[in-house]
């Protein structure tokens, strides 16, 4: 479904005629199934959240390509309705003027939905992420960030894309509140038979959701694993980032 092949990334770094340029991603290349839930698991700086633009199309990669169904992802028609985003600022991902409905109606209406069809619809993704048709009416300052990072996913979800990728999607969320998170989106994936690229500091989450982990250190594949084979990695960085979970 997506393929990565030998991806760079490098950005302008210092002033604004330096020359100099700091590398991101290096020789990056995996592949990602139809329907597998892949995490990207790295720490802050890692490059995750780069390479996850890559694969959305919001950046070009200074080398190499990726392919979404054998298709560029910077094709704009390859991309649309296949593959949503998820991100962690749910307060910007909503316009704030934008009641629950309005926001939700707009993939829907790319897809040329007519209005009373896309409603519909909207009441039926609000139920299967745990909200009911009231919030049709409400404003993002009105919802929790638990109730808000819901309808972002709901809205990914409308579309009924192949892919969808969350970047740190539950990391501004209490504890409790991802654990719900988690469980909906176990729950969506079995609904519409779709593939995750879930990025992720967060180690526990990744081995909860994912069935593979593909683990960055400055902006390189450092490990790829099954989650069933967790405790057999074989790097020291990722065998210390493993730690918490495998004892």
């Amino acid at each position: 479904m997506l393929s990565v092949d030998r991806v760079e990334k490098s950005y302008k770094k210092g002033g604004l005629f330096s020359k100099e340029r700091q590398k991101v991603l290096k020789n990056i290349s995996f592949e990602c199934q139809q329907g597998e839930c892949l995490g990207i698991i790295g720490e802050s700086g890692s490059g995750k959240s780069t390479l996850g633009r890559l694969l959305l199309g919001i950046e070009k990669p200074d080398r190499g390509t990726v392919l979404f169904e054998g298709k560029s992802i910077e094709d704009r028609k390859s991309r649309l309705g296949n593959i949503s985003a998820v991100f962690q600022d749910y307060t910007s991902s909503i316009n704030p003027f934008y009641t629950v409905e309005q926001a939700m109606m707009e993939p829907l209406k790319l897809q040329g939905m007519v209005k009373q069809e896309a409603r519909s619809k909207i009441d039926l993704l609000l139920h299967q992420v745990g909200l009911n048709s009231s919030y049709r009416i409400k404003y993002p300052h009105e919802l929790s960030g638990g109730e808000a990072q819901r309808v972002c996913i709901a809205r990914a979800v409308s579309t009924e894309p192949k892919c969808i990728l969350l970047d740190e999607a539950i990391s501004s969320l209490d504890g409790s509140v991802q654990i719900q998170v988690l469980e909906l989106l176990k729950s969506l994936r079995k609904i519409y038979h779709m593939g995750y690229i879930f990025i992720t500091h967060d180690i526990q989450a990744a081995a909860y959701i994912c069935d593979r982990v593909m683990i960055v250190r400055d902006g390189q594949i450092e490990e790829m694993v099954m989650i069933e084979q967790l405790k057999d990695v074989q790097s020291a960085y990722a065998k210390k980032l493993l730690q918490m979970i495998i004892a």
